[in-house]
């Protein structure tokens, strides 16, 4: 399959074909690269991020990609609450969340629901 993958990869650099990428496809491969290869989370989110630059590939959502990409690698942050992070500040809206890893991100306010 890899070989394969690699070949559509080589169509879309020779213009040939453009492959969208989904948020939630990125978010997979960092966990999986993550998760099952034991790669270290700035490492994964610098190479998403130059992949995603690559000719012929095309990225939904690619200013807050890009952003959660950054907060990855910066904050070293899970890419699903970078994502959120990046979402929120886009939107100019605080994060409502008990997960005080969001109070990493300097730029976002999270609110904890009262009690």
């Amino acid at each position: 399959m890899a070989a394969r993958a690699r070949r559509l990869v080589e169509r879309a650099d020779h213009g040939e074909v453009l492959l969208v990428i989904l948020p939630i496809i990125v978010a997979e491969t960092i966990y999986t690269l993550e998760s099952f290869y034991d790669l270290p989370r700035k490492v994964v989110a610098a190479k998403i991020f130059a992949f995603l630059q690559s000719r012929g590939i095309e990225t939904l959502d690619s200013t807050r990609v890009s952003d959660a990409l950054d907060r990855c690698q910066n904050c070293n942050a899970h890419f699903a609450d970078a994502y959120l992070a990046a979402t929120a500040l886009e939107l100019k809206s605080p994060i409502a969340s008990f997960d005080r890893d969001f109070d990493k991100f300097k730029d976002v306010k999270r609110i904890e629901p009262p009690a």
